[in-house]
């Protein structure tokens, strides 16, 4: 706040008590340290630890330390807030210890607990509330306020005087001020107390378009909502599913690891039996050990990648980590190998029911919609107010003062004890700086990218269809080529192995055959759950993927 010398002068020596100048002044100083106060609940200093205001439980509060504030752990470890709990395992959920769940009951379990669908589902809601609110702008605003108050006014009685009169001037002044000094100074002074009751009504009648521009828009951004449940959905399903199909490769990963350390095992006795026959040599036998030593670090590994993908197999679904889940073995079902591929029409199909094009699609059509609303800000407006007011006492006001940023004041009120107004006209923009022209070249950008957004979600929706054919077709070749690796492989390991038993063969050659055979067998494995992922992905890329979908 600034003060001119003027006005400072004016303060200084007006007739008011010091007291009261001294807080006049004193007053601006105190409400603009108000503001900087609360750096003081900030870090002090860039490079120092900040020291939070702890409550009782290990809280974080408003404010700066105070003297009964908790102690806090050194440096910038923060303290734990009892009130925050992990979640219990999913028992509440019904979920059954020891029961081998398979993929439909999970994809069900989480469909109810992943926190996604009640987001999503929240969002649903709130897109219909707000169509219902932008259809309530065709109907009136009433409004019902009661007042009650006091006013006080004085006249200090000035005398008064004319000015540029001359000499008759002059005489005028002296007599009424001679007049003012016999009498004292007039003084006159007014009080009174009262209640005012008013209702108010604002109608908007009609604006050329411009509310109904609106509810279209809000409207389309519904549907891309509700698209958008869906999409949470079907992107659950694809989550758990391969987490599902991940977890499984990795359970057999780990079994066919247990089968390679029983053959390593196997390879190593033979290779004692033969050093102690005099048959052997030590090499041979350090080499089969190495083999087994190999074989179980693999195990081991494999066996920390199952935990792991237990873990995100139970955060797909929504569990908490500590759920202890058994899985059904989905290992020996057998794989279609037919070569199926989609034609021009089907991968039209496709796009055109996915989830994301649809919803760009609705949110075009919504940018068209405002477009129309932005268009309509150029033309009049027709509406309908008015007011009803009943006056007690001796409260006299001309208007009765808003409450809130929304509402309006209610104007034109009599003294009289019941007084009514009704106002009807039109309103005609003229001139706003260029406001409405910058908004309706914003909401026409804003189309463009919109309809630019729809091109480009179809052109990646058809470029994630066509890969995810590919890697489905790639992934069916792989299976069957490894199948025939595993084979070749089983059958070499065996020969070679029979051979070294025989005196025959040599370590090496069964050490050779025993690291292709485990190979073969793991690839073998990885393409079969390879396949079932890319069967769900084009599933998911397609938008056809649904619960039961690749079980």
């Amino acid at each position: 706040m600034i003060y001119s010398p003027q006005i400072f002068s004016q303060l200084v020596s007006s007739s008011r008590p010091p007291s009261s100048r001294l807080w006049f002044l004193l007053t601006p100083l105190l409400l603009s340290g108000c503001a900087t106060q609360a750096l003081d609940t900030a870090p002090g200093r860039p490079d120092r630890p900040w020291q939070p205001n702890v409550a009782v439980g290990g809280e974080l509060v408003p404010g700066k330390p105070s003297p009964h504030t908790l102690t806090v752990p050194a440096g910038y470890t923060l303290p734990s807030n009892q009130k925050i709990h992990v979640r219990p395992p999913a028992s509440e959920l019904g979920f059954q210890t020891g029961h081998a769940y398979s993929l439909s009951e999970l994809i069900d379990i989480a469909q109810s607990s992943n926190p996604e669908t009640r987001r999503a589902w929240n969002l649903a809601r709130d897109a219909a509330l707000t169509v219902g609110i932008t259809k309530s702008t065709y109907l009136p605003r009433l409004t019902a306020t009661v007042v009650g108050g006091y006013n006080h006014s004085r006249n200090d009685g000035a005398s008064p005087s004319i000015s540029n009169g001359g000499l008759a001037g002059d005489a005028i002044n002296s007599g009424l001020n001679g007049l003012n000094s016999a009498l004292g100074g007039i003084r006159n002074s007014r009080s009174g107390a009262g209640e005012i009751q008013t209702l108010g009504l604002e109608w908007l009648l009609f604006d050329f378009g411009k509310r109904e521009a609106i509810i279209a828009a809000t409207e389309q951004a519904q549907i891309a909502t509700n698209i958008l449940f869906t999409a949470a959905h079907q992107k659950i399903i694809y989550n758990v599913t391969t987490a599902y199909y991940t977890h499984a490769a990795a359970q057999n990963r780990v079994a066919l690891l247990h089968k390679a350390r029983d053959n390593a095992r196997f390879v190593e006795a033979a290779a004692t039996a033969r050093l102690h026959q005099g048959q052997g040599t030590i090499v041979d036998v350090t080499q089969a050990r190495q083999a087994t030593a190999q074989t179980e670090l693999r195990l081991v590994q494999a066996e920390g990648d199952e935990q792991n993908t237990a873990l995100e197999l139970l955060n797909a679904i929504g569990l908490s980590p500590n759920t202890k889940l058994e899985t059904l073995d989905i290992s020996g079902r057998p794989l279609g190998l037919n070569d199926i591929r989609l034609t021009d029409a089907l991968v039209q199909q496709a796009v055109s029911r996915r989830p994301d094009v649809l919803a760009a699609y609705a949110h075009a059509k919504a940018a068209k919609s405002r477009v129309r609303a932005a268009k309509s800000e150029f033309l009049p407006k027709i509406f309908m107010t008015g007011n009803v007011a009943y006056t007690t006492g001796r409260l006299a006001l001309s208007s009765v003062p808003g409450v809130g940023s929304e509402a309006p004041p209610t104007l034109n009120l009599s003294s009289n004890a019941f007084s009514s107004l009704i106002l009807g006209g039109i309103t005609v923009p003229i001139f706003d700086g260029g406001t409405r022209m910058a908004l309706l070249k914003q909401a026409e950008d804003q189309s463009d990218s919109a309809e630019a957004t729809v091109q480009q979600t179809i052109d990646s929706s058809v470029k994630q269809i066509v890969a995810a054919e590919n890697a489905l077709h790639t992934s069916l070749s792989a299976y069957a080529a490894s199948d025939k690796l595993e084979t070749a492989a089983m059958t070499g390991f065996k020969a070679s192995t029979a051979a070294y038993q025989n005196g025959v063969g040599s370590m090496t050659q069964v050490s050779i055959s025993q690291n292709a055979y485990l190979d073969a067998m793991l690839s073998h494995s990885d393409a079969y759950y390879a396949a079932l992922i890319a069967a769900a992905s084009l599933a998911f890329g397609t938008g056809s993927l649904s619960q039961n979908e690749g079980l």
